[in-house]
């Protein structure tokens, strides 16, 4: 799939590993949509790279589909869709005095997993559309985690989102393969977002220390690059790619 001149959207644009997907599919010629629940921060980013910002809530099925038709409107169908928007809210099953988080489950679930589902369906239905490119109607990269098999105490939730959300890579793909349209999974490690950046330095190093080579987190412009990657080689598909500099999570 050709990068440049095609339009995309980035769920989650608004910072972190979104905001770097949307900038660099930009500086390669597409013409991204910057999807996120804070708006002024997308608007930010979608002036700077020409783009479209929308206010969108992923884990609400109407407003993904509202998002990505406002997109549709300014620059015309997307033929790429990276889901980055999510959450990772921390807790025990069964915390403290019998306290239990079946709330945090749902939520977290809610926004990761049906999150991205609802914008893989959405973004899908129109690309079907589309007159087909070498072969191609588009390519939808989804957001796990290492954390889909190293999950930590506490992450259950989170584990569970990002494992349904790497599991469903395959039969997405086998779906959707007689349209043309690609579905692939990055599980991306420990990385540098704002999330990182508010943990104390003693912290961040702790973490470090168990990231064999190299031996520091990722930057968010190296999953922009695997992204575009995938989007550019047809023959990746159906398929999880952890890009994690060789760690495994500890137990906690």
């Amino acid at each position: 799939m050709r990068i440049e001149g095609s339009v995309a959207i980035v769920t989650g644009g608004a910072s972190g590993l979104g905001e770097a997907t949307a900038r660099h599919l930009a500086a390669q010629g597409a013409r991204v949509g910057v999807l996120d629940f804070n708006i002024e921060q997308a608007t930010r980013v979608a002036q700077d790279i020409d783009g479209v910002a929308a206010q969108v809530d992923v884990s609400d099925e109407t407003a993904v589909d509202a998002a990505i038709a406002q997109v549709e409107t300014a620059l015309g169908v997307p033929r790429i869709a990276v889901n980055c928007a999510g959450i990772g809210t921390a807790a025990r099953i069964v915390g403290r005095e019998g306290k239990t988080s079946f709330d945090t489950f749902r939520r977290t679930l809610e926004v990761n997993l049906f999150g991205s589902y609802a914008v893989m369906t959405h973004a899908a239905r129109r690309m079907m559309e589309l007159d087909p490119e070498e072969g191609e109607r588009g390519v939808i990269v989804n957001t796990a985690s290492v954390a889909f098999q190293d999950g930590q105490l506490g992450q259950a939730a989170y584990a569970a989102s990002k494992g349904g959300i790497a599991s469903m890579s395959l039969p997405a793909a086998r779906e959707f393969a007689r349209a043309g349209i690609r579905v692939m999974t990055i599980a991306p490690g420990l990385f540098n977002t704002p999330m990182m950046e508010s943990l104390p330095d003693e912290v961040t190093a702790q973490i470090v220390s168990n990231i064999p080579h190299p031996a520091r987190l990722g930057a968010p412009e190296e999953y922009a690059l695997m992204a575009a990657q995938i989007i550019s080689n047809p023959y990746l598909n159906g398929t999880t790619i952890r890009l994690d500099g060789a760690t495994r999570l500890p137990p906690r």
